[in-house]
């Protein structure tokens, strides 16, 4: 609903349910006063973010420099193999304002590849610390302890200078992590999955790679989510060229490249994390009973200190900077914004968001890294993981938002969880799945997925999983199908379609999912005898021709590329509207048009249409992309060279309307497009070329 207030913010113009909240938002929203607070006359939020440039230990013209804020430390030393870890005063810092120490030394005096850490003193104690802005953190395997590592290599040789600015067009976002991408038992590294998966990706036609776990974490099974050194490339993986130059390689692909970014929490740890940095439990987190977060056993930010600030700014701009991803998925955005942590809530109106329970710090935070990230890449892509809903989220700043280009839909595979598990077959309504698929702010872009990583989990299942349980061992080659298999099968690929096909902005996949990678993931731990079993991909399955695997892997494909290459006039595809044409919930027959391009899914797992009618505008269509092909492991039951004339109808003459008439397999979704004035060219499936 709207209504015509054109001296209010156009997010409450657009919504007349949130004028009662205009007050609210335009006082969370204002975050002028942060800014003055923190930039002097003239200086921006991208001259500001530099500490990485500042702190942290750098080579120079006349030798070595090394800074930390340690407000509370009373001495501090860099003691590793340039002094045999002992306390040198040759190495000791020097305090000079603000709480930050600073020391300088000749170019002998470190060597590329040392391991150092910090000596921090304060009164009452001491400990070893990794410095907070290290660019280099390794693990020992003797002794599974961290330390920063002295990194001086020549600049990394760019071959590929453009930035993909994948915003105008349709975004197809393929989640992976770099360490369990191989095949074999083991971690893998990003020179591997270079030369190995990105390829892979490329050809399935993905545009966007999202890279989790890039910050390093000292727990491998944390799936990267407790960071400990925010600004270190995990070491696991490679070094910081190798992941540089699997970037590169990335963006001569045409992708951009994104990564997980966790700026809700940090690991508890204290010799490797922030936990007890100056000897003060809130040096970086709130102290008292917010210090910890209640159910992910880590430590919040305040967000309300400048330095703090100041930190998690920099990581920003750092990553952009000096790796050069396109962006970044902000993980635990509800977490952030609720004092609650979004826990126990329910989030059923609009006076949940605009509570005393929301946290306008983190959300002032999380509005100045938006502004930050686009003022210095234009073309970024930014992403909040968000279960809650908050209006505005994914809306620009002038406009009342905090300034997100998209939010996860993270409704959507809860819902297909819900419905595989409790709603029986014939029970399957196209327009209630429709509704679900649609049900969004539209004035606001979202990131759909039928299931991430999360979906995949040990504890939890993959959708090919629930749909086929075990009989993915024994009945996955072809010829030894059952019933259970070819309906799995056919649901998993109808439920991407519908999934990708209604998205208002990207569609998102995790590793694997697209040719329904078997078993969950289950990461090296006690409990498992730290076994890689499940902590890897087995891309063999994809690539075996005799195994049903390959078949999904060849419908994703062409799905992805269908619908990636898709127009809608002047806008992509993906922001183009949709229009229902057709809901029979007796015949469990949905159709929808887009673009140029006619959707129609058959849910009946009994029941198969001849000459079934879809009134929609009159012409010439072809099918595109059918679910039911033998090329995906369908039973190809139609003939899809057939082009479909429509039938004129004297009622809808003056619409130019008519009937389309399509035989329609059980469980099966077929795409169609009009060729009306030539409109497009019958593209090429993977099996033509």
């Amino acid at each position: 609903m709207t209504q015509n207030n054109p001296t209010g913010l156009k997010l409450v113009r657009d919504d007349v349910y949130l004028q009662p909240f205009e007050s609210a938002i335009q006082g969370r929203y204002d975050y002028s006063y942060r800014k003055q607070q923190i930039l002097t006359d003239g200086q921006s939020l991208t001259d500001w973010a530099n500490g990485y440039l500042y702190f942290g230990l750098h080579s120079t013209s006349k030798g070595w420099v090394f800074r930390e804020w340690l407000p509370n430390a009373t001495a501090v030393y860099v003691i590793g193999d340039m002094n045999g870890w002992h306390k040198d005063e040759a190495y000791r810092l020097h305090r000079i304002e603000n709480g930050v120490w600073e020391g300088s030394w000749k170019k002998s005096q470190l060597k590329h590849q040392q391991y150092y850490k910090l000596l921090v003193e304060w009164d009452g104690g001491s400990g070893e610390r990794i410095p907070a802005y290290a660019g280099r953190v390794v693990q020992d395997e003797a002794t599974k302890l961290f330390a920063a590592q002295v990194w001086q290599k020549a600049p990394y040789a760019w071959q590929h200078d453009e930035r993909h600015d994948l915003k105008k067009g349709n975004l197809f976002i393929y989640e992976c992590h770099i360490g369990m991408s191989g095949e074999a038992h083991g971690v893998a590294s990003y020179e591997q999955f270079r030369r190995e998966v990105l390829p892979r990706v490329a050809d399935l036609g993905y545009n966007c790679l999202q890279i989790m776990a890039i910050q390093e974490h000292p727990y491998y099974g944390s799936f990267g989510y407790h960071v400990s050194s925010f600004f270190a490339a995990s070491s696991r993986f490679g070094t910081p060229e190798e992941l540089k130059a699997l970037i590169d390689d990335a963006h001569g692909r045409g992708m951009a490249v994104i990564m997980d970014l966790v700026h809700s929490h940090a690991v508890k740890n204290e010799q490797e994390g922030l936990g007890l940095q100056d000897g003060t439990p809130y040096q970086y987190f709130h102290d008292g009973p917010r210090r910890e977060h209640p159910a992910w056993d880590s430590l919040c930010f305040d967000y309300r200190k400048n330095e703090v600030l100041h930190f998690l700014l920099s990581n920003c701009k750092f990553w952009l900077d000096e790796y050069r991803f396109d962006g970044f998925r902000f993980d635990g955005v509800t977490s952030m914004m609720y004092l609650s942590h979004g826990l126990g809530e329910d989030f059923n109106g609009y006076g949940s968001y605009y509570s005393p329970n929301a946290d306008g710090d983190a959300i002032c935070y999380l509005t100045l890294a938006n502004q930050l990230i686009h003022d210095f890449l234009p073309s970024a892509i930014t992403i909040a993981e968000d279960m809650s809903g908050m209006p505005g989220l994914a809306a620009p700043r002038e406009d009342g938002g905090i300034g997100f280009d998209y939010r996860l839909a993270m409704g959507i595979p809860d819902f297909w969880i819900r419905y595989i598990k409790e709603v029986r077959d014939e029970d399957w309504k196209g327009g209630h799945i429709f509704y679900e698929m649609t049900n969004r702010r539209q004035d606001e872009h979202n990131i759909s997925y039928a299931e991430s990583h999360d979906q995949a989990l040990v504890g939890d299942k993959t959708i090919i999983f629930r749909l086929v349980d075990s009989d993915m061992y024994w009945h996955f080659e072809h010829g030894h199908d059952t019933y259970r298999v070819n309906r799995g099968i056919a649901l998993h690929k109808m439920i991407r379609l519908i999934t990708a096909s209604t998205a208002n902005g990207g569609y998102l996949n995790f590793m694997g999912n697209e040719f329904g990678h078997p078993e969950w993931i289950d990461f090296p731990r006690q409990g498992n005898g730290w076994s890689y079993q499940y902590a890897r991909r087995q891309w063999s399955l994809a690539d075996n021709e005799n195994l049903y695997y390959s078949n999904l892997n060849r419908f994703d494909h062409d799905m992805v590329h269908l619908l990636k290459e898709q127009r809608a006039g002047s806008k992509s595809f993906m922001a183009a509207p949709i229009e229902v044409l057709w809901d029979k919930e007796d015949d469990q027959v949905h159709a929808f048009r887009r673009g140029n391009l006619v959707f129609v899914f058959n849910w009946s797992g009994q029941r198969s249409y001849f000459d079934y009618g879809i009134l929609t505008e009159e012409g010439s269509y072809r099918v595109l992309l059918n679910t039911d092909n033998t090329l995906y492991a369908g039973f190809g039951l139609a003939d899809d060279t057939v082009e479909h004339l429509t039938m004129p109808d004297p009622l809808y003459k003056d619409d130019h309307k008519g009937w389309l008439k399509l035989y329609l397999p059980a469980r099966s979704a077929v795409v169609l497009q009009l060729n009306n004035g030539g409109h497009g060219v019958r593209r090429k499936v993977k099996s033509e070329r």
